[in-house]
């Protein structure tokens, strides 16, 4: 591969940045938690595959319905650095998380099915608001919305 061909395949973090619409702070983010990588040049600047382009749009995707980082980088560790993900990729890791993305489902409507009496507490439907607690008889359950979020 000649050099010119082998330059035009990398991107500096402003042009990933640009092309992603990721800001560069998220990017250099996502580098340090293992999501993406670079190669540094003599510079010590960053240089990232085209194919980084698919990996951010990943991350996006993932953290938009609701993935935790650890989730996401455990999957994308599944491939090498160098894979460039496909539409098949994308198929077979949705399937793992079918499960815990329906159970997320599931407890985003029985919030919002809860609170539909709210009006933002002041609490004037203390006897049916799902988040009171009197004398706190969750806190045995330790920390979280226990009445809100089904186990």
């Amino acid at each position: 591969m000649s050099q010119l061909t082998w330059k035009t395949q990398e991107l500096t973090v402003g042009e990933l940045s640009r092309r992603s619409g990721v800001p560069a702070s998220a990017l250099r983010f996502y580098e340090r938690e293992g999501l993406i990588h670079s190669r540094r040049t003599t510079g010590n600047q960053r240089r990232y595959t085209r194919h980084t382009l698919r990996r951010v749009a990943f991350v996006r995707a993932s953290q938009r319905v609701g993935m935790p980082l650890a989730q996401i980088r455990e999957v994308l560790s599944l491939f090498p650095d160098d894979h460039v993900l496909t539409k098949d990729d994308w198929a077979r890791i949705s399937e793992c998380w079918r499960k815990d993305l329906n159970e997320r489902i599931e407890q985003l409507e029985n919030i919002r099915d809860n609170l539909t009496e709210c009006i933002g507490c002041g609490c004037l439907s203390i006897s049916k608001c799902a988040l009171a607690n009197p004398y706190d008889r969750y806190g045995e359950q330790g920390a979280g919305p226990h009445r809100m979020l089904k186990s």
